[in-house]
Parts: structure tokens; sequence; C-alpha cells
């Protein structure tokens, strides 16, 4: 593992430079409307690390829509309020189907597969939305806490989109609501997920956030305990199994590291005990992850020997 900084600089350079002819491989999503109009040339990657080094190049300091990796914030939030009891709503299994499959959800009587497909993300929003007074502030300053940048915001124009094409969603969380699965009011539950996908961040902010999934729950900047040591190793092992959409076992089998991607372009992967590497860039494979997300994190885990299995 490269522990000299200007090497890793220079590394992570050479790799950027070496993906520009990917981008071709993929397509920026369109189904959300304001996502089709990202520039599909801008690319990006930063590691930060829980010695408090950060190392980016390319466009590591450009806000994009965070999407699903909202997803791994809202689990560690719903964890927190709810402990061991959340388990009774949702289950912790790889679901080998879309993840906005509907007729899942109906085999399995409304408990979501996993908390990082999209019923799993609409459960863990009513549960927040059940339990805050106002979750998508409780969410927001959550994720500035993380940070420690207060210059993170919610993408309206990312929202609108979200809310004017969410009918699939409404529809996973209808169904999970006619099981008796859903406390809040259904569109209560929907402004609440749209929102928390539509906080834009950079690929330094989203590393810097998720150092406690390296440090076994805890802010390695701070010491704050942000989830207990038992909650990190769930959520990392949820993350190893299902973060990655369809592909997370191919992620697994070749990259060897806890993930998760958003159809914003962005992928975060943890590296225990050592740090978090965020990489975005646009264009999507057809399982919905960046393309040079993808292959940036799978050549720096190779020849850094990152893998933990």
């Amino acid at each position: 593992m490269i522990k000299n900084i200007p090497d890793l600089q220079e590394k992570l350079h050479d790799l950027l430079l070496s993906q520009k002819d990917s981008i071709t491989q993929g397509k920026v999503a369109e189904y959300i409307p304001a996502l089709a109009k990202i520039n599909p040339q801008l690319m990006g990657v930063c590691v930060a690390t829980i010695d408090g080094n950060i190392v980016g190049v390319g466009d590591y300091q450009q806000p994009f829509s965070i999407q699903s990796i909202s997803k791994v914030f809202g689990l560690v939030m719903a964890m927190n309020r709810m402990g061991d009891s959340l388990w009774q709503r949702i289950n912790m299994e790889p679901s080998g189907q879309a993840f906005n499959s509907i007729i899942q959800l109906e085999w399995e009587k409304g408990i979501p597969r996993n908390p990082v497909i999209n019923a799993g993300a609409l459960l863990i929003s009513d549960v927040l939305a059940s339990h805050y007074s106002s979750s998508k502030l409780a969410f927001l300053t959550f994720m500035r806490s993380l940070a420690n940048d207060d210059n993170i915001h919610i993408d309206q124009n990312v929202y609108q989109s979200e809310l004017s094409h969410g009918n699939r969603n409404a529809a996973l969380a209808y169904l999970m609501k006619s099981f008796g699965n859903i406390e809040a009011e259904v569109p209560e539950v929907l402004n609440h997920y749209f929102t928390q996908c539509s906080i834009s961040m950079n690929c330094q902010q989203l590393a810097q956030s998720l150092l406690f999934l390296a440090n076994k729950g805890s802010d390695p900047r701070t010491n704050d305990i942000i989830c207990s040591r038992q909650d990190s190793h769930r959520v990392n092992a949820i993350l190893s199994t299902s973060g990655m959409y369809d592909q997370s076992g191919e992620f697994a089998f070749s990259v060897g590291l806890p993930a998760k991607s958003g159809v914003g372009g962005g992928i975060v992967a943890i590296v225990p005990n050592y740090g978090v590497i965020c990489a975005w860039s646009p264009p999507l494979n057809n399982y919905g992850n960046s393309v040079v997300g993808m292959s940036l994190i799978k050549s720096l885990a190779h020849e850094l020997n990152l893998s933990i299995y």
C-alpha cells in the first residue's frame, strides 16, 4: 500500500489519464432529466485516509448528485435510531433482481431484500420521516457534520426532476404500505427519499464523510462515534454484497472492497483501517455503475493490494 503521498498523487493522475477513452463506453443517466444534462467528460478521484491525508486529481472538487450513495448515510441514521428492531422490517440479503424490482417486493410481502435497493432505501426513508420532526433537515445536517463542511446543498433541479419521474418509487412505497411496512404517508416518504438523493457533493466531501466506516464506526478526525463497531461491520458487509447493484458480486470478485455507487456517476469504496476512495464520472454501464469509476477503483485496488479478502 502506498504511504508516500506524492507517489499516490502521481499514481492517481496516471490512472485518470488512462481512462480518457473509457468514457465513450458508458451513457449518462437519462431517466432523471436533470442528470442527462451533466457533461460526460468530467471525471475525478479522491483518496481520504484515516490519518488525515487527502489526495485528489481531476474534477474531484466538482459537486455532483450523490443519488444512491445517500442510502449509506440514511441506513446509519436509521440503525442509530432504531437499533436491532430495524431488521424486523428489512432484510440484509443480496437481491438478485433489478434495484427497483416490484416483483421481488410482492413475493416477499413488502419486506425489502436489503437497505440499498430502492425499496429498502424507501423503507429507511420511512423510518427517518417517522422518527424525526424534520427528517430532510436532519439528513442534510448529518451530511454537513460528517464532511465538516456546511457548503453542502440540495440540488433543486435534480429534486424536481426526481419528483416528476418517480412513479416507480411511488409504486414500491405504496406496495409496502399495503403490507403495513410503511408508517408515514407515502408522499412524505418519497419527499424525503428524493431530497436525500438530490444532495450535491464532491469526491473529497464524500470520501471524508465515510471515513468512519474505515475506522470501525469512529470519525478519525474528531474521535466522535458515528455508529457502533458492530453497525460499521454490518454496513460494510451490506455494501460488499449489495452496494453495486447487480454488479456487486463481480465487484467483490474483482476488487474486494465494500462499495456503493449512484447513478449520478459516483462510487465510494471503503478500505478498512486505511481510508476511502471516491471516484466520479457520469457515463454509466448497463448496471447503472460509472464505467470510469469502476475501472479507476479496480486498478487502484489491484496496484495497492487493497482487497479485504
